[in-house]
C-alpha cells in the first residue's frame, strides 16, 4: 500500500470530529490495505501509523532531524514497507556516525515523499500526529473491517498489548483468531487508562460507587511473575526488568506463585514524599548496577490481573482489589478508600479528606474507580476517572507551528515563554522558552490565534511563524521538571491552553523565578 493512501486517510480523519465517520474511514482503509498486499505487513503498518506509532520503538529521529526538509516529490511512490525499512535502518544505526546516517536516511526518505506525505511523516516521527485516531478508535475500525464484535477486538488488544497483531488476526482469521488470544504471564497487556474530571464530585457522578486511590506521579509498571521468573514492563510494553531490581525482589517475596499486577514505581525521599517525576524517570532509564543504591525505587500496586492460574480481567474492580490485597504486602498497596453508597454523607466527607491527604503527601491527586468495572484497554467510558488540582501560569507566545491534518492552515503548536525579569538568560524583560503545546485549543481558538499571531509575525519558514512576544496565554500544567533542552533548564509537563489573554500585557506574564518556585515547591 502507498504511504499516500495512509496520509490521505489521516487528513480525512483530522477533518471530521465524528467518531462514527472516523471508524468508517479507517475500516475502509484497512480493507484496502488487506486487498493491496499478499502479506500482512500493510495492515499491520497502516494500523500502527494511523495510531501514531511506528513499529520501531526508537528511531533517533525527532524535530531537529526534520529541519530543512527537501522539496517534496511531485508524485506519490513510497510504500509502507519502504518507510518501515528506512526506520529499521535508522534504528540500527549506532556508533560515532549514527546521527549522520539517520539524517541521510531521513533526507532520502523525505525527498521521495509528496508534501502531504512529508507532513504525515513529520507528525508520525515526532509523536505529534494529531488526527483523533486513538488506539480505541482504530480498534473499533478493525472490528468493522473484519465484521467481528468490537469487544472481541478490544479484549484481544488488552491481552496481547499489540494492536497491529490483533488487526492482522481479525482481518485474516476473524472471531476465531481473536478468541485464541489469552493472558500469558510474561507478555505485557495494554493498560487501562483514566479520563480526567475537574473535581471529586464530578468523578463520582461518572463512576457511581467507587474506590478512591492516591494518584502517584511515578512510572506505570506491569509486573509478571511465574515462580522465580519476574518481568517488569512500562505502559508502552518496554521491558525494564534489569533496571528495577527493587521491583523484582518485591515481586519474588509475594505469597503467590504466578501473578500479573498493575502499579507504579516511584522514587521517594527519606520522608516518604515523592521525588520529582524526572528523578523517577531518569532512574528507571539507567542501566548501571549501582543506580538502585543512589536512587532507590519503591513499587506500589493498584490492580491484579492474574493470580495463581486465575485470570481476573473480567471481574469487577472490587474483586480484583480483594485479590491484590491477598497477594501483595500492605506496604506496597496504593492507599485506597471505598464509597459504596453515594448518599452516605459521612462517607463522602471521608473521601474528600482522603483526597486531601494525597495532595498533602505530595502526590498528584486521586483516581476514582468504579467498583463494578472490569479491566480493559485504553480510556473507556467512565470506569476510571482521574482528579488533579489545576495549576496555571500566564505565559507569552514566542512562535507557533503550522498544524497538520484537520489543523492544516492554522497556527497550532505554541512555543511558550516565561519573563526573564532577573536577566538571567539575556536582556532584562526578555522571555525564555519553557516548551510547546497544541492541547486545549478549540477550532474557534485556532482561528483567532492564527489571525492574531500572523499580525505579530517577526519571521517565518515553512513550518513555523516567529512572533513578537506580546500575546499572553493562560496555561494549565501538571508540574515543572528540569530539562537541558531549554535555556532556563526548566520544562512544563502536560501543558495545555486554557485561554488567550489579550487583555494582559506581556509585562505581567509570569517569570522564570515563578516557574522555578513551582518546581521547588513540589520538591519541598
Amino acid at each position: 500500500m502507498l504511504l499516500a493512501d495512509v496520509a490521505a486517510a489521516s487528513q480525512a480523519l483530522a477533518a471530521t470530529s465524528s467518531r462514527t465517520a472516523k471508524v468508517a474511514l479507517l475500516a475502509d482503509l484497512l480493507r484496502r490495505a488487506q486487498a493491496a498486499s499478499g502479506t500482512d505487513d500493510d495492515v499491520a503498518l497502516a494500523v500502527a501509523y494511523l495510531s501514531g506509532q511506528t513499529r520501531q520503538r526508537r528511531t533517533g529521529i525527532g524535530w531537529a532531524s526534520l529541519r530543512g526538509m527537501p522539496p517534496p516529490a511531485a508524485t506519490a511512490s513510497l510504500t509502507l514497507t519502504q518507510v518501515d525499512r528506512v526506520l529499521d535502518a535508522a534504528q540500527a544505526a549506532a556508533g560515532a556516525g549514527a546521527t549522520a546516517v539517520r539524517q541521510d536516511l531521513l533526507a532520502r526518505l523525505l525527498a521521495s515523499a509528496t508534501e502531504p506525505e512529508q507532513q504525515f511523516l513529520a507528525g508520525l516521527l515526532t509523536g505529534e500526529l494529531r488526527q483523533g485516531a486513538q488506539a480505541a478508535i482504530v480498534a473499533d475500525a478493525v472490528a468493522a473491517a473484519a465484521a467481528v464484535p468490537r469487544e472481541a477486538v478490544r479484549r484481544a488488544v488488552t491481552l496481547s498489548g499489540d494492536l497491529p497483531v490483533v488487526a492482522v488476526a481479525a482481518l485474516v482469521g476473524g472471531a476465531r483468531a481473536l478468541a485464541s488470544f489469552g493472558l500469558r504471564v510474561g507478555v505485557p497487556l495494554s493498560p487501562m487508562l483514566a479520563q480526567p474530571a475537574p473535581d471529586l464530585e464530578a468523578a463520582l457522578r461518572r463512576t457511581g460507587p467507587a474506590g478512591v486511590e492516591w494518584k502517584l506521579d511515578g512510572i506505570r509498571i506491569q509486573v509478571h511473575r511465574d515462580g522465580d521468573d519476574v518481568a517488569v514492563f512500562t505502559r508502552t510494553g518496554e521491558a525494564v526488568t534489569d533496571r528495577v531490581p527493587e521491583v523484582v525482589q518485591a515481586a519474588r517475596e509475594m505469597p503467590v506463585r504466578a501473578a500479573v499486577l498493575d502499579g507504579e514505581v516511584i522514587a521517594l525521599r527519606p520522608d516518604s514524599r515523592p521525588q520529582p517525576f524526572q528523578v523517577t524517570s531518569s532512574r528507571v532509564a539507567r542501566h548501571d548496577a549501582d543506580a538502585s543504591a543512589k536512587v532507590p525505587l519503591t513499587p506500589y500496586f493498584f490492580d491484579a490481573l492474574h493470580v495463581d492460574g486465575a485470570d481476573l480481567l473480567d471481574l469487577p474492580g472490587s474483586a480484583r482489589r480483594a485479590a491484590l490485597v491477598a497477594s501483595a504486602p500492605a506496604g506496597l498497596l496504593v492507599p485506597r478508600v471505598e464509597l459504596v453508597n453515594l448518599d452516605d454523607a459521612p462517607g463522602r466527607e471521608a473521601v474528600q479528606t482522603f483526597a486531601g491527604s494525597a495532595l498533602a503527601h505530595g502526590h498528584e491527586g486521586v483516581l476514582v474507580k468504579g467498583l463494578d468495572v472490569p479491566y480493559s484497554m485504553g480510556r473507556r467510558g467512565s470506569g476510571w476517572v482521574k482528579v488533579k488540582p489545576r495549576i496555571t501560569l500566564d505565559l507569552v507566545v514566542l512562535a507557533a507551528e503550522w498544524g497538520h491534518g484537520r489543523r492544516t492552515g492554522w497556527l497550532s503548536n505554541l512555543h511558550l515563554g516565561a519573563r526573564d525579569e532577573a536577566a538571567e538568560y539575556g536582556p532584562a524583560g526578555g522571555f525564555v522558552m519553557l516548551g510547546k503545546t497544541f492541547k486545549g485549543l478549540s477550532d474557534a481558538m485556532l482561528v483567532w490565534q492564527t489571525r492574531h499571531l500572523q499580525a505579530l509575525a517577526s519571521g517565518s519558514d515553512r513550518w513555523r511563524v516567529d512572533v513578537r512576544p506580546e500575546l499572553v496565554v493562560e496555561i494549565a500544567f501538571d508540574g515543572v521538571q528540569d530539562s537541558p533542552r531549554y535555556p532556563a533548564g526548566l520544562a512544563l509537563r502536560f501543558a495545555r491552553v486554557l485561554a488567550h489573554r489579550p487583555d494582559k500585557p506581556a509585562s505581567q506574564a509570569d517569570t522564570v523565578a515563578t516557574v522555578r518556585a513551582h518546581r521547588d515547591a513540589a520538591r519541598a
